[in-house]
C-alpha cells in the first residue's frame, strides 16, 4: 500500500514545486519512519552487537528491491539501488548503535533493555538518537526504491555499527567498515550524513563548512610506584600522589603551551582509579582520558607536551609510567564537510525547509567517525544537524545528546527526513 501511495506522489509531483513534492514524499513515509524509530527505541543494542537491529534493516532493504549486503564489520548492512538513469554515486550513511544508559524519559516505547558493557550488566537506551537516525533512512530507502525508474545514478545506503565505539578488545565502527572493503565495488562521488541533536530545537537544521566536529583521541596513563603501608608512605612510591601531579601539570597544556588564537582544543581527564584500601600506598594509578582538536599540529603538541609531562613527573617522584597517548586505534579524524558540497547542500536545505530554517552550526568539539568515510572513499563529504528539542523550550538547556533523558521530539523525524532527501535528490540531477 505505501509503494503505491508513494508512485501516486511520485505523478502529482509533475505540477509541485521540488520543495512541495520532498516534503509530500517525505510525509508520505513519516507514519512508518516513526513506528520504526519506536521499535528500535525499545530495543537498543550496544556497540558491536546490532543483530536485531541490523536484521530489521536488511529485511526492509530486500523488500525494496536493493542489492544487500550484511555482516560488514560484524552487523553493518549496505543497501544499494542503482537509478533507471545515468547520474553520479551517492552514500549516505545512519548510525545503529545505542549507549549503557538507564532511560529516564517516561515513554510508552521507553527502554528496558539490559546489556553488558565493561563485564557488568547495563541498562541500555537511544541516549543519541541513532534509533532516529536509522528510521530515517530506511524511510528515504522506501522512497528511493519508488522512485528508482527516473532515479539518476546509484544510491549506497550505509547503516553502521559501533559508531559510539567498539569495546575494549574490540575493533569496530566506520573505520573497519572501510577496511572490510565497503567501497570496494562501490566507490561514491560523495558522502552524506546527519544528526539529531539537542542543541537545536526542532525545525531548526544546522550546517559548517570545514571543520564541524573535532578530531578525538583517547589516552591511557598508568603510573607505577611501590606498596607501602599507608602509615609509612617513605617506604614506598606513591603513584597517587604522583598521577594527580600529571593531572594538575597537564591543565597547562591548553592553558599556556597552545595558541588558542588559531583553533579551539580540549584535554580532558575522565577516569583516574588506584589504590584498594584507605590506609594502603597501592603499586599503580591509572588515568584515560580524551583529547579534542582541529589542527593537526595542535593535536600533535598536546599528545607530545601530555607524554613529556607524564614521563617527567614520573621520573622526578622515583615512578615510571607505562603512557598510551594516543591509546591504540582510539582516533577520530576532524569531521570536514567540504565548502563547495556544503554551500549545495546549504542551498538544498533552504529550498526544502526555509532559508530562516537553515543555519551555520558552531563548531562542536564532540567527535564522530564519519570522516572515515570520506577518506575511506577519497570523496568529499557533508554532516548536518537536525534540532530534537521541542519548539519553545530552551535548547541550550535541554539534556544533551548521551544525557539518560535526552528527549527526541519526534516532529524532527519530518524534518531530518525531508533534508536529506531533498540534498540527496538535488545532488543526484533527479527531476520530477
Amino acid at each position: 500500500m505505501r509503494r503505491v501511495m508513494l508512485a501516486g506522489l511520485l505523478v502529482a509531483a509533475v505540477n509541485a514545486s521540488a520543495a512541495e513534492t520532498t516534503q509530500q514524499l517525505a510525509q508520505s513515509v513519516l507514519p512508518q519512519v516513526t513506528a520504526w524509530r519506536r521499535d528500535l527505541h525499545q530495543h537498543p543494542e550496544l556497540s558491536n552487537r546490532e543483530v536485531r537491529t541490523s536484521k530489521i534493516v536488511a529485511d526492509e532493504l530486500k523488500k525494496l528491491g536493493y542489492e544487500v549486503h550484511a555482516g560488514i564489520a560484524h552487523t553493518g548492512v549496505v543497501g544499494i539501488l542503482k537509478g533507471g538513469k545515468p547520474g553520479p554515486k551517492l552514500a549516505i550513511r545512519a548510525d545503529m548503535d545505542a549507549l549503557p544508559v538507564v532511560e529516564q524519559v517516561d515513554l510508552p516505547f521507553a527502554s528496558k533493555a539490559k546489556g553488558e558493557y565493561l563485564g557488568r550488566e547495563v541498562g541500555v537506551m537511544h541516549a543519541c538518537g541513532h534509533d532516529a537516525h536509522t528510521a530515517m533512512l530506511l524511510g528515504l530507502a522506501e522512497i528511493f526504491a519508488g522512485m528508482k525508474k527516473n532515479l539518476p545514478g546509484s544510491i549506497m545506503l550505509i547503516f553502521q555499527p559501533a559508531e559510539e565505539g567498539a569495546p575494549p578488545g574490540e575493533v569496530g565502527g566506520a573505520s573497519l567498515m572501510v577496511k572490510d572493503g565497503v567501497f570496494k565495488d562501490f566507490k561514491p562521488d560523495a558522502v552524506f550524513g546527519m544528526h539529531v541533536v539537542s542543541a537545536l530545537n526542532v525545525g531548526i537544521v544546522g550546517v559548517r563548512p570545514g571543520g564541524a566536529m573535532a578530531s578525538s583521541d583517547t589516552f591511557r596513563i598508568v603510573v607505577h610506584g611501590r606498596q607501602s603501608h599507608g602509615a609509612t608512605p617513605w617506604k614506598g612510591i606513591d603513584p597517587i600522589v604522583t598521577a594527580a601531579e600529571i593531572v594538575i601539570d597537564a591543565q597547562t597544556i591548553v592553558s599556556r603551551q597552545l595558541d588558542i588564537n588559531k583553533q579551539p582544543a580540549v584535554l580532558t581527564f575522565g577516569t583516574f582509579n588506584g589504590g584498594q584500601r584507605f590506609n594502603i600506598v597501592p603499586d599503580t594509578a591509572a588515568l584515560s582520558g580524551t583529547i579534542r582538536t582541529f589542527d593537526e599540529g595542535m593535536r600533535k603538541q598536546i599528545i607530545d607536551s601530555l607524554r613529556n609531562i607524564a614521563e617527567h613527573v614520573a621520573a622526578a617522584n622515583g615512578a615510571t609510567v607505562d603512557a598510551q597517548i594516543p591509546a591504540g586505534d582510539s582516533t577520530n579524524p576532524v569531521l570536514y564537510n567540504d565548502p563547495a558540497l556544503t554551500t549545495r547542500v546549504r542551498t538544498s536545505l533552504e529550498k526544502a525547509l526555509g532559508k530562516d530554517k537553515v543555519i551555520e552550526s558552531e563548531r562542536w568539539t564532540a567527535s564522530e567517525d564519519f570522516p572515515y568515510f570520506g577518506i575511506g572513499a577519497q570523496a568529499p563529504s557533508v554532516y548536518f544537524f537536525v534540532g530534537a528539542t521541542p519548539a519553545g523550550q530552551d535548547a541550550a538547556n535541554a539534556p544533551t545528546n548521551h544525557s539518560p533523558k535526552f528527549f527526541l521530539d519526534e516532529g524532527a523525524l519530518a524534518i531530518g527526513t525531508t533534508a536529506m532527501l531533498q540534498a540527496s535528490l538535488d545532488y543526484l540531477g533527479y527531476a520530477p
